[in-house]
């Protein structure tokens, strides 16, 4: 098989070849048909998040097909299958039983801390795969395995307001604002101050009004998600909410937040941040998104360059989603 590889936190992933992993029991192998580029690789990669694995093959929205299938792991080879960020949990702590594995105290991370899908191959625990459709396009579904869960667990926790608003346009926002208008709601997109292309592309994936994140918006919002990882964009959210409105933070990570005067928090407005995901939430997601018609915009990129795909991540060149394909 063939990955890429990071040695170390702030270092280019280097190609390295390496033997074909024979599935242990509970899990399987899968050859990969397209890995999307997350904005937490970025995060792993520039060595933002603590303590990975390393050597490391990042990526945690895998495409692929079942190759080989160890003891006790129920999925027949060639089935299609989908990857995602949450690789396994204890099953056993508070957390686990009370319905919260997404806060499991001893998990591993897809791309993280067990390699994952910057390769032609790679190991999954059956019981956190999910079946995917044989007739899907592995391209345009697999930032649906990250971005599109972490959003729609975002959306979840905004509540039911009928305005949100959405920092940061790119590939989980360009997903969410679709159920959003599936759902009746209305989208304001915030992008950087300038960025008139961002703004243009966020009205075509359904936004309402579409403005720099230093605008007020036309009107007051029911909720705000925040996909930048900026953590200076929280009081201009708070400042956005109407009373009673909520800000969640949908990222992993997030530069710190600076202080902000109370008045901003008072009248029952209320900060959230969403951590990992369920495997509940996969499977009503990836139920949902048929139905809400849901369109990616993806650009792909050969595997040997997913150095090019984080740079252009990093440098906001990309709408909607990078996606690596072996």
């Amino acid at each position: 098989m063939r990955a890429m590889v990071l040695r170390r936190p702030g270092e280019r992933l280097a190609v390295e070849e390496r033997p074909e992993p024979a599935p242990g029991p509970g899990q399987i192998r899968i050859r990969i048909e397209a890995c999307g580029v997350c904005r937490t690789d970025l995060h792993v990669v520039d060595g933002e998040l603590p303590d990975p694995k390393l050597p490391i093959v990042p990526g945690h929205e895998i495409v692929g097909r079942v190759e080989a299938v160890g003891e006790g792991a129920d999925f027949k080879l060639g089935a299609r299958v989908g990857v995602a960020w949450l690789g396994h949990t204890d099953g056993t702590c508070s957390y686990c039983r009370s319905g919260r594995e997404n806060l499991c105290d001893h998990p591993l991370f897809t791309g993280y801390t067990r390699d994952g899908g910057y390769a032609t191959h790679t190991i999954a625990e059956a019981a956190f795969v999910f079946p995917l459709p044989d007739d899907l396009d592995p391209v345009g579904a697999a930032p649906l395995l990250c971005a599109g869960l972490i959003g729609w667990r975002s959306l979840k926790m905004a509540g039911d307001g009928r305005t949100i608003g959405i920092y940061g346009f790119g590939a989980a926002a360009h997903i969410i604002s679709q159920v959003c208008r599936w759902q009746g709601r209305r989208v304001f997109a915030f992008t950087r101050p300038g960025d008139a292309a961002g703004q243009a592309f966020a009205r075509s994936m359904g936004a309402e009004w579409a403005g720099g994140s230093d605008e007020e918006p036309p009107d007051p919002l029911d909720a705000a998600i925040l996909f930048a990882p900026v953590g200076g964009l929280v009081p201009s959210a708070l400042a956005a909410v109407r009373k009673g409105g909520r800000v969640v933070c949908g990222g992993i990570h997030m530069s710190d937040i600076p202080a902000f005067p109370y008045r901003l928090l008072w009248e029952e407005r209320s900060v959230a941040s969403v951590a990992n995901l369920t495997r509940a939430d996969g499977r009503e997601f990836l139920a949902l998104a048929p139905e809400a018609e849901v369109r990616t915009t993806t650009t792909p990129y050969p595997l040997d360059k997913a150095n090019e795909a984080l740079d252009d991540l990093r440098k906001g060149r990309l709408e909607g989603a990078a996606v690596l394909v072996p």
